[in-house]
């Protein structure tokens, strides 16, 4: 049993099953039972306290991404519960930029699109601009940017209103080792004003550098959830066995840790009035 005195998430036998289409027959998108279920998320279970920072790390596929949109409330859930101290900001503000536009045009665009009113977009320009490093290139079209310039650029924006929830999924792992300093001391700066933060990766060390707690999620399912210094060195096995294609290997390293993780029962105080 879990007792939280400073909930900010909570997730209880979170559930998420998509239905494609079997065949490329128009009938197949509109008709359930000629469509296939795919489970995604298949009854997750976690708390997170304030203050925490949790890196959530599994294969490309393994439900990551939409675990995340669950929790910011951008997915339903098919079944289980979610519940948030405050509202998630999801690191995801890349769709509202334009390639044909600067990196101050994007800025600007960028901080409209968080919800900031234009008297504080002008306000906050120059500090984001200075946050991103990118300097003159931030007169240029963003088109002209390398992946991790990008990251520079989407990660200054999204964070120029310090949520108190923050979810990062894999911007982090395009960036070079000057940016990750950066965005680690801007992650630290949210940490000690009680934020939260959520580290999306495949990369242990994407995690490592950010974190202290994960949980890896493998194809929907919480394997394991504690200190990454004891899951990444079992993350680790798992895939070298895949690279080297042992997959019975793998699929017992999976199993060995799927039996030594527990899921505690999660209590929230008001629950117990």
């Amino acid at each position: 049993m879990q007792m939280l005195n400073r909930p900010a998430v909570v997730t209880r036998n979170l559930r998420k099953t998509f239905y494609v289409p079997r065949s490329q027959n128009p009938l197949d998108l509109i008709f359930r039972s000629r469509q296939r279920p795919v489970e995604a998320v298949k009854g997750v279970s976690f708390a997170v306290e304030k203050g925490e920072s949790i890196g959530i790390l599994g294969k490309n596929g393994s439900g990551k991404s939409t675990l995340l949109r669950l929790i910011a409330g951008m997915e339903t859930p098919t079944e289980g519960e979610v519940f948030v101290s405050a509202k998630p900001s999801l690191l995801g503000v890349s769709a509202a930029l334009q390639p044909k536009l600067t990196g101050y045009q994007n800025i600007r665009l960028g901080l409209l699109a968080t919800g900031n009113p234009p008297k504080q977009v002008d306000e906050l320009l120059p500090s984001i601009a200075d946050l991103t490093g990118l300097e003159e290139a931030l007169s240029r079209p963003m088109h002209t940017y390398s992946s991790g310039m990008q990251a520079r650029l989407v990660f200054a924006i999204a964070t120029s209103r310090e949520p108190e929830i923050l979810m990062i999924d894999e911007a982090l792992g395009t960036g070079d080792a000057t940016f990750n300093e950066i965005a680690s001391k801007r992650m630290e700066a949210m940490l000690e004003s009680s934020g939260t933060i959520f580290v999306v990766s495949h990369s242990a060390k994407t995690i490592r550098r950010n974190c202290k707690r994960c949980i890896w999620l493998h194809d929907g399912v919480v394997i394991s959830d504690g200190l990454i210094s004891d899951i990444s060195p079992e993350y680790a096995k798992w895939g070298e066995a895949v690279t080297l294609g042992k997959i019975d290997r793998a699929n017992e390293i999976i199993d060995y840790n799927l039996r030594n993780s527990t899921t505690p029962k999660i209590i929230l105080r008001s629950e117990t009035v």
